[in-house]
């Protein structure tokens, strides 16, 4: 089956209860922890931010973070499991900064007519196999150029939570970095939950947390939602939700797995976000991407790369109960310091991000990898389409022009 739809065959033998047991660490455990706390604040704090500011009822937002977590959670579940790889699939944060400005000019129904139709392309390309051909040929330096670009920003966003907020992230940084120079405490404890605990104690000491007693642990009930296609939505959105879910989002999550030592099924993954999309798009949730940061964290946390899935089914179980539970965990997320998620995600990126420049600088492609970092990093937006993509295209017409010897270098690697 897998061969006939140009999809790439899982690993044998199967996933097994033994096996997860097995593969299981505290520290695996700790970064699946960590990956999920990342995934479920900022990335919501921004879907919440555009659907208010498009004027969404209560009602739908939760529906939209029903479809974003639980939904999705459920895909990734299985995708870990079939895979035993860390493959965790959410939504495109450019995509629903897409639907904000479209939404004053078009209808909620005509917008999910645009889900819907990006989702049937994109299924249509993952069973076509042209996908994995696209991304074999666009150099990986290149690549790591703009995934550098996109996480140097939690980078930066943890640095200025020294100037905001030094307690907790000054307390945070030393406590992370403290214990990843004692090795006597490393081996026993992992750097990022002494992080987290000694964040959470100064966030409770100082009365910046979360008032516990204002919330309620109530169901998410999602809303289903009836489309309606036009040629407007469809012209103005489908295209760059393709893009920014293929060449921004996907293809981060993919190289980072790729450095990480994974062999990330590229056609099955377009499959599934095709499949994704249109699920999730019933209950009005903009279109399912592999995440690139949080798929970084899974795969770049020090832990054994054989094992590395188990933390991506902890992450997927944290987004899955986070679905269920979206007004409560969103109440209680948002209250939460966003110093202390910034420290949090930027001390867990840091090997990351260091191997994305290494990779990106380190030899050949090097100037088309700054080109597509600098474009990347100066998060423009033409024709409603993000910095990230431009930042390929450029990076990729640069070295074309002055680097061209190194695609002859390149070529084993495209054919392949």
């Amino acid at each position: 089956m897998f061969q006939a739809f140009n999809s790439e065959r899982p690993p044998q033998p199967r996933t097994s209860a033994t096996g997860v047991a097995r593969d299981t660490t505290t520290d695996q455990v700790t970064v699946g922890l960590v990956g999920c706390i990342f995934a479920v604040s900022g990335p919501t704090a921004i879907m919440l931010a555009v659907g208010n500011q498009a004027g969404l009822a209560h009602g739908e937002l939760a529906s939209w973070l029903f479809g974003a977590f639980f939904i999705n959670g459920l895909i990734s579940l299985i995708m870990c499991c079939i895979y035993r790889q860390p493959l965790v699939f959410l939504w495109s944060i450019p995509g629903i900064v897409l639907v904000g400005p479209a939404l004053e000019h078009m209808s909620f129904a005509e917008v999910l007519g645009a889900y819907y139709a990006a989702g049937a392309a994109m299924l249509i390309l993952g069973l076509s196999g042209w996908v994995r051909r696209i991304m074999d040929a666009i150099p990986l330096p290149i690549v790591m150029g703009m995934v550098a670009g996109v996480f140097l920003q939690f980078g930066l966003d943890w640095i200025k939570a020294f100037t905001t907020a030094p307690v907790i992230a000054i307390s945070m940084t030393a406590a992370f970095f403290a214990t990843t120079a004692i090795p006597a405490i490393n081996n026993r404890v992992p750097p990022l939950i002494v992080a987290i605990a000694i964040g959470a104690l100064c966030v409770a000491s100082f009365g910046d947390g979360p008032d516990m007693a204002e919330m309620s642990l109530m169901l998410a009930t999602p809303v289903f939602q009836v489309p309606a296609f036009s040629w407007q939505a469809i012209l103005e959105l489908v295209v760059p939700l393709m893009i920014t879910v293929l060449a921004a989002q996907n293809s981060q999550g993919i190289t980072v797995l790729t450095v990480a030592g994974h062999r990330p099924p590229i056609n099955t993954i377009t499959f599934v976000c095709g499949i994704g999309s249109l699920v999730t798009a019933t209950v009005g949730t903009v279109s399912t991407c592999l995440t690139g940061p949080l798929n970084a964290i899974l795969s770049g946390g020090g832990t054994a790369r054989e094992g590395q899935y188990t933390a991506a089914l902890i992450a997927c179980i944290g987004a899955i109960l986070f679905g269920l539970f979206a007004p409560f965990f969103t109440s209680l997320m948002l209250a939460t310091p966003i110093e202390f998620l910034a420290t949090l995600a930027g001390i867990a990126l840091l090997n990351v991000l260091r191997g994305a420049f290494t990779a990106a600088f380190r030899g050949d492609f090097a100037m088309g990898g700054l080109i597509a970092f600098m474009f990347t990093v100066s998060d423009i937006s033409l024709f409603n389409i993000g910095s990230p993509f431009w930042g390929l295209m450029f990076g990729f017409a640069t070295s074309w022009i002055l680097e061209r010897h190194d695609f002859e270098a390149h070529r084993p690697r495209a054919s392949s």
